[in-house]
Formats: C-alpha cells, sequence, structure tokens
C-alpha cells in the first residue's frame, strides 16, 4: 500500500537518512513523498512527523465481490 505524505523542512532532515536507507519511495516537489507503507511505519517510529494526503485504496478480494457485476 502506498502513502503520501508530506513533510516540514525540519522534518524532511530527519526524515531523509532512514528514508534514503529503507525506501523505494518517490520524491515530488514541496517535500511530498510517495511512500510504501513500511517506510511510513519507520518515520512514525522515529519519531518524524508529517501530513498524510492521500493513502492507496486497498482492491477488494474475489471473494468479496463473487457473483457481482463489475
Amino acid at each position: 500500500m502506498k502513502t503520501i505524505i508530506q513533510l516540514s523542512r525540519e522534518e524532511e532532515a530527519k526524515a531523509l537518512p532512514i528514508l534514503l536507507r529503507h525506501s523505494p519511495g518517490m520524491i515530488l516537489p514541496d517535500r511530498t513523498y510517495v511512500l510504501g507503507e513500511g517506510a511510513v511505519g519507520l518515520l512514525r517510529n522515529a519519531g518524524v512527523r508529517f501530513t498524510q494526503l492521500s493513502r492507496e485504496a486497498v482492491a477488494p478480494c474475489l471473494e468479496e465481490v463473487a457473483g457481482e457485476r463489475v
């Protein structure tokens, strides 16, 4: 699952060493990052504060849609 977050300048300075070591995420303008669930967890555990802008929706499993017209 991917999450889009935005960091302040100060928090980005704390987050970059973690992200460079552990995350194959994507960097967007204005200190905005697209990260995997694991990287977001690492940032939270390290006390890095960020704003969550969006989270990828989870697709339903086949059992949930069985018999429904798609």
